[in-house]
């Protein structure tokens, strides 16, 4: 990730959006999440980041590209929002900000995580939330027919490996420590073009 975000035009990188994910705005201009200390992982250059802190959220971005990083705190300092950035693994030590969050996040980022390594990443995000903290994935759903349109594993022209899920092993990954709120696919708006994606708002146990 480090080396596609030092080398590339971030207009050309896919999910480098220049404004927040309607799901995600769905979600707080609806009231379902209010204004809490919020963790978003895989934020990269932190446009969602930055929308939730102008909304009166206290919100740390975790992204393992330190040009991503770099980028974020830019686009937080040009907007004049106060937020927490940090170069870090997902799948890593989480223990500096276990149970204090009320709001998780991430946006299609789990289709960059790949099966063997899902388990511990989900049990990362419980770690990190409080009793009844609220968590909104969105990834790649198996039906969308980009890059191939077959197979659980596809690779993207800019030489990504991404693996392509279904809501039944979603509902299989989040279900034991999580109760599911919604899960459904969806058609998500892109940098291209339209794509599916499997959305799973959820509530920790």
């Amino acid at each position: 990730m480090e080396t596609l975000y030092a080398t590339m035009n971030p207009e050309a990188i896919p999910w480098d959006m220049s404004e927040p994910p309607e799901a995600l705005v769905d979600l707080v201009e609806g009231g379902r999440v209010t204004p809490c200390r919020t963790v978003e992982f895989g934020c990269g250059t932190g446009t969602s980041v930055v929308y939730l802190a102008s909304k009166g959220f206290r919100v740390t971005g975790i992204d393992i590209s330190p040009t991503a990083i770099r980028i974020a705190r830019e686009k937080a300092d040009k907007k004049g929002v106060t937020a927490d950035f940090l170069v870090a693994d997902v799948l890593g030590d989480v223990g500096w900000i276990r149970n204090s969050c009320r709001f998780a996040y991430d946006w299609e980022l789990l289709h960059h995580i790949m099966p063997d390594e899902r388990e511990q990443y989900v049990a990362n995000v419980h770690a990190v939330l409080g009793p009844g903290g609220k968590y909104l994935s969105v990834c790649f759903s198996e039906s969308d027919p980009q890059f191939g349109g077959q197979g659980k594993y596809r690779r993207t022209p800019i030489g990504t490996l991404l693996y392509f899920s279904s809501e039944e092993e979603l509902a299989e990954l989040f279900s034991p420590r999580f109760t599911i709120i919604d899960l459904e696919t969806r058609t998500i708006a892109g940098r291209y073009a339209p794509h599916l994606a499997v959305y799973a708002f959820m509530e920790k146990r």
